[in-house]
């Protein structure tokens, strides 16, 4: 027998646009002057025509509207191979990762694939005979965008989004859904042979493998594989199968030999591994012990026929949707939250949508520094969004090694999609051939029937008929368990989901999208505290990103564009009615500003406020057992696919924006909150998000304060409370010992708020005698160390709204940086309160990596950070009244 071979077909790749013309693809072969050598591999044609010179890069300025043309038109690659056929060989196949989308393949002449969905791998059976000494496989790629509107034609016009959701003829097509546009995305309708290509000979080959790395109610750890050969069962005679397991190191823990049986699929071992492995833990609650599973194919000789070899890690993980000991302020209800290896854990994390519009273009260390990122700021949960795509590996062997958890949607969002029979079986391939793949990580948490289907289908009232169901709650569900048994990754049938008649906003039940502040009712942010539910695994506030990005697309326009209505300030943000949006939330808590600088850091300060207080609020109903009144945030979104203002926490380049180190405080394994409610002086008076400020005849505020402890063993501390005014020199503090239960949040205080005498204060003009003076105190909570001191967290809460404070008030707090050169170390103090402290670097160079920013510094209480890559630099500040960046 000879050993199974791999040839991907990686060279010899060439392109051009189909003359339609021409009869048959074929006469498209010549003259060969009509092609054009692929640069990349994979490869997409935007991606090609760019490099070319042929069009402009559509992510600058409006030039996304002069590359349309592409999506309408066809395209052919072909590639040249070799073969010659070895001794034994009797099978042959040809297997694509991912075409996208349409697609004829041809080999030699010969039709021998005509595919449909960007989301399936195709494995094509050939005969030797078909292979020649010379080969050319030729693929023709036809318009996704002209394919949907020729189904929607014939099946009619469905509901799928709103006009920045794409074209609602998408659903009828399965191709990555925010190719169409989306509301933080561009509209590029990509094409191209985007992974790899793979020539396998073989005469019996290891065909699949799958292994089943189990973790008991008491932790003890066991294997199983089952494996599944292919090719000539007689040339397998006298064959062997060995199974391997290994450490990190390449330690040999465990071998065995078995003798083969046939081809069908056969469970080769179950071993009791007790005592020779550990558990996999997400980050913060253990190691990211992985573990080699190799499985070999062994001729009567010893020798190796084939091999396959997969990394596994120990591990078990529920959905708990159990009944709640108490009701909270929306009821009783059931809990939604996630356990793993027997711990109840809180997911603090974001979603995730495709990192490049050009997915070819996304090299693996950009996927791991996307990844690092979302772990370094305290995050344990990343969710896959429905219109997006299946990830390559590396992305979820990333999550493994990192310990993040995965919620990974199947590809579906926002729309009405059909289920006639052909449409069903793609997507049940699509799902088998996603979940084989995916099943094995240990990161892999959830598996979710689409995005927000059942709620717009809610949301618009008119729609009669909702064939997708039958998708979403039998075929993928069905596909699920039978593949990933006998431990099997949880399914839930979409996301929001729950309550009676699919109530995708009942916050009794399953997991909610909380869009009212942002859109929807566009209510405060501060009413987040009463907008929650059981797993919150959507919502969010836009920001534009840093001055750096933007003029990045600006791409040289002048200064008649650098303002935030411009028309290319518009191209690149895609958020539905983003201007009234944008203007209810920034006028009710900033001053009105023209200067860009101002502005953008402005939307960066309200996106930091907003969402990180969302965190705070909402982690502090993860009451402890049958408590966990929310179990789960998950912002929108991580990152982006172009430069763009979006909901981003980083920007396309993956520069953080102040949310994400706010939001990295919130989730950090000790944190501290604070609530202040004013005590109003009538019924009617202005809302709690104006705080004291409404009409400055508060009669006082309370206090409530908590802390949160993710830890599994309780932490005794000190809290620490620095009261501030900014309108006087008055202060006061005062210590408490307090003590976090584990795993969950704990009420700490409940005080009035203290401040300074009405003879202090720089009071307003009024005659009431029960006025107070907190109506401008800064208020600063630490958690300390009992018995070093250090500063476990630490949170300052502010009156509000911002832009009722007097510039004069914030304009020279004091501040004061000390950078030492070796380390990168910059140490920061103020000897008045400062809000919102970004610091940048100033000059060229490469973006610095900021190990925290964002800051609320409070006198006597130092800060420091690191910044890394500095290379010498001096240091920019920009703060709540100095919001334009400059040097300190």
């Amino acid at each position: 027998m000879s050993h199974a071979r791999s040839l991907q077909l990686s060279s010899n790749w060439f392109w051009k646009q189909r003359v339609p013309a021409r009869d048959s693809v074929f006469d498209e072969l010549s003259p060969i002057e009509d092609w054009k050598a692929a640069q990349a591999y994979p490869s997409e044609i935007h991606v090609e025509l760019l490099k070319s010179g042929l069009i402009p890069d559509p992510y600058l300025g409006f030039n996304e509207h002069k590359v349309q043309w592409i999506g309408k038109a066809e395209w052919l690659y072909k590639c040249s191979f070799d073969f010659a056929a070895e001794r034994n060989e009797t099978h042959a196949l040809l297997e694509f990762l991912g075409l996208d989308t349409v697609c004829d393949v041809y080999l030699n002449g010969e039709k021998i694939l005509a595919a449909d969905n960007m989301f399936q791998t195709h494995t094509v059976p050939l005969a030797l005979s078909a292979l020649k000494p010379q080969n050319t496989l030729l693929l023709h790629f036809k318009s996704a965008l002209l394919l949907a509107k020729e189904l929607e034609a014939e099946m009619g016009v469905v509901r799928a989004g709103s006009t920045n959701l794409g074209d609602p003829s998408r659903v009828y097509v399965r191709k990555a859904q925010y190719d169409w546009r989306w509301d933080w995305g561009p509209e590029l309708m990509t094409c191209g042979p985007y992974r790899p290509i793979t020539l396998k000979t073989f005469s019996t080959r290891v065909e699949e493998v799958q292994t089943h790395a189990l973790l008991s109610e008491d932790n003890v750890p066991s294997l199983k594989v089952d494996v599944t050969l292919a090719g000539a069962l007689d040339s397998a005679l006298g064959a062997s199968l060995r199974v391997v397991l290994s450490n990190a190191d390449k330690t040999v823990l465990k071998s065995q030999d078995m003798p083969v049986n046939g081809l069908a699929n056969t469970s080769v071992v179950s071993w009791d591994l007790a005592g020779r492995v550990e558990p996999w833990w997400p980050v913060g609650y253990g190691a990211q012990h992985l573990y080699t599973v190799a499985v070999l194919l062994l001729d009567k000789d010893g020798q190796t026929l084939d091999d396959v070899t997969t990394r596994v890690g120990f591990r078990r993980v529920a959905l708990v949707q159990e009944p709640l000991a108490e009701p909270d302020q929306y009821g009783t209800g059931t809990s939604f939250l996630f356990e793993v290896n027997g711990v109840r854990m809180f997911m603090g994390g974001s979603n995730w949508v495709p990192a490049d519009n050009f997915l070819t273009t996304i090299a693996p260390e950009r996927y791991r520094a996307w990844l690092t990122l979302l772990r370094d700021g305290n995050q344990n949960m990343v969710r896959l969004w429905g219109g997006g795509v299946y990830e390559p590996d590396v992305f979820y062997d990333t999550c493994d090694e990192l310990g993040i958890l995965v919620w990974q949607d199947f590809q579906f969002a926002c729309g009405v999609y059909p289920a006639h029979d052909s449409f069903v079986a793609s997507v049940r391939k699509e799902a088998e051939d996603n979940v084989k793949r995916l099943r094995h990580h240990p990161a892999l948490a959830l598996f979710c029937g689409n995005n927000e289907d059942y709620q717009m289908v809610l949301q618009w009232g008119d729609v009669k008929d909702f064939p997708a169901i039958k998708i979403y709650e039998e075929v993928l569900p069905e596909v699920v368990g039978a593949l990933t048994g006998p431990q099997p990754v949880p399914y839930h049938r979409g996301s929001p989901y729950g309550g009676k008649g699919w109530d995708t906003a009942d916050p009794t039940v399953g997991d909610v999208h909380q869009w009212n502040i942002w859109g929807g009712k566009e209510y405060p942010y501060q009413d987040y505290a009463k907008l929650g539910g059981r797993f919150v695994s959507e919502f969010g506030i836009p920001s534009h990103p840093e001055l750096k990005t933007i003029e990045y697309w600006m791409d040289g326009a002048g200064p008649e564009e650098r303002h935030a209505q411009s028309a290319l300030m518009a191209q690149h943000c895609r958020a539905g009615s983003f201007e009234r949006r944008f203007a209810i939330l920034m006028n009710e808590g900033f001053r009105v500003t023209e200067d860009l600088a101002t502005y953008v850091y402005n939307t960066q300060l309200m996106q930091s406020e907003a969402v990180s207080f969302a965190y705070q609020v909402w982690r502090r109903k993860w009451g402890g057992r049958g408590k966990e009144y929310t179990a789960g945030v998950l912002v929108w979104q991580l990152n982006d696919c172009w430069p763009v203002t979006s909901w981003a926490i980083a920007d396309y380049f993956l520069r953080p924006k102040p949310v994400y180190f706010t939001i990295a405080r919130q989730l950090a394994t000790y944190s501290v909150g604070i609530m202040r409610t004013v005590l109003k002086n009538r019924a009617n008076d202005r809302p709690p998000q104006y705080y004291e400020y409404g009409n400055f005849q508060s009669y006082g505020a309370t206090l409530e304060i908590w802390g949160t402890n993710a830890g599994l063993t309780p932490r005794a501390a000190q809290l620490e409370l620095h009261f501030v005014d900014l309108k006087s020199r008055w202060t006061h503090t005062e210590m408490h010992v307090v003590t976090l239960l584990p795993n969950q949040a704990t009420e700490l205080l409940a005080i009035p708020c203290p401040g300074p005498p009405p003879e202090a204060a720089a009071a307003p003009p009024t005659g009431d005698a029960h006025f107070t003076t907190t109506h401008s105190v800064v208020v600063g909570a630490r958690l300390l160390d009992v018995e070093s001191g250090a500063v476990l967290a630490r949170f300052a809460d502010w009156p509000q709204p911002f832009r009722a404070l007097e510039p004069a008030l914030l304009h020279d707090p004091g501040l004061a940086l000390a950078v030492d050169a070796d380390t990168g170390a910059v140490s920061v103090s103020a000897t008045r309160p400062v809000k919102g402290l970004v610091l940048s670097a100033v000059g060229d160079g490469a973006d610095v990596r900021w190990s925290d920013n964002a800051l609320d510094v409070m006198p006597g209480d130092p800060q420091t950070v690191v910044a890394g890559g500095l290379a010498g630099r001096e240091i920019a500040v920009a703060f709540l009244g100095n919001e334009k960046a400059h040097a300190t």
